[in-house]
């Protein structure tokens, strides 16, 4: 595979395992009340925060195995499992949570548990430790354009609600949801197969 096909491979898998449209449902319910400006600033600190807990998880999810002392394929197969369970919720169409209180929500819930869930940091911890050498710099790209993309959606959040309205944005989320579970069945039969080799 070459470093563009890799690089294009990675930046739409991951596109699609940070759910952005369900995320941009869910920052417009909690940031509606608030000033243009003010919802721009808690896109870029949600985004930053995706951004860092996603490099954390992709580099360091090989110690992490280690550590435990769980195999890769393990690992698959677990992740597999969750990202069908949220590929699930997103086809049933999930909710989107409205916020509760005051304070600062960009990373804790938005960046995580909402955009950065558990199924998306088991599959992140397992590309991180699938790749190496340069193919790593290159998922390393394709991760903080992933990432970047979605700050963006939340960023001119007013726009594309409008530019594309409810019904639309429920389309996209469950077609999200049906390419996440053909990832986790891809998972799940990588790391079935390679158990069973």
């Amino acid at each position: 595979m070459t470093t563009l096909s890799l690089f294009i491979s990675v930046l739409i898998k991951l596109f699609f395992l940070l759910t952005p449209f369900f995320v941009l449902s869910v920052f417009m319910a909690m940031t509606r009340e608030l000033e243009a400006g003010e919802q721009r600033r808690i896109a870029v600190r949600t985004t930053l925060a995706v951004m860092a807990l996603s490099l954390l998880l992709y580099f360091f999810g090989p110690l992490i195995f280690k550590t435990l002392g769980i195999t890769l394929d393990a690992f698959r197969i677990g992740a597999g499992a969750l990202l069908f369970l949220s590929a699930v919720s997103l086809v049933r169409g999930r909710s989107a949570p409205e916020a509760e209180g005051e304070g600062d929500f960009s990373v804790v819930p938005l960046a995580m548990p909402i955009t950065v869930g558990p199924a998306t940091i088991g599959t992140l911890m397992v590309l991180g430790g699938e790749l190496t050498g340069t193919d790593k710099l290159v998922g390393c790209g394709a991760l903080l354009t992933a990432a970047a993309c979605v700050g963006v959606l939340l960023f001119f959040a007013r726009i594309v609600e409008r530019f594309l309205g409810p019904m639309t944005l429920t389309i996209l989320m469950k077609l999200t949801g049906l390419i996440l579970s053909a990832l986790s069945a891809q998972l799940v039969f990588t790391g079935i197969r390679n158990f069973l080799a």
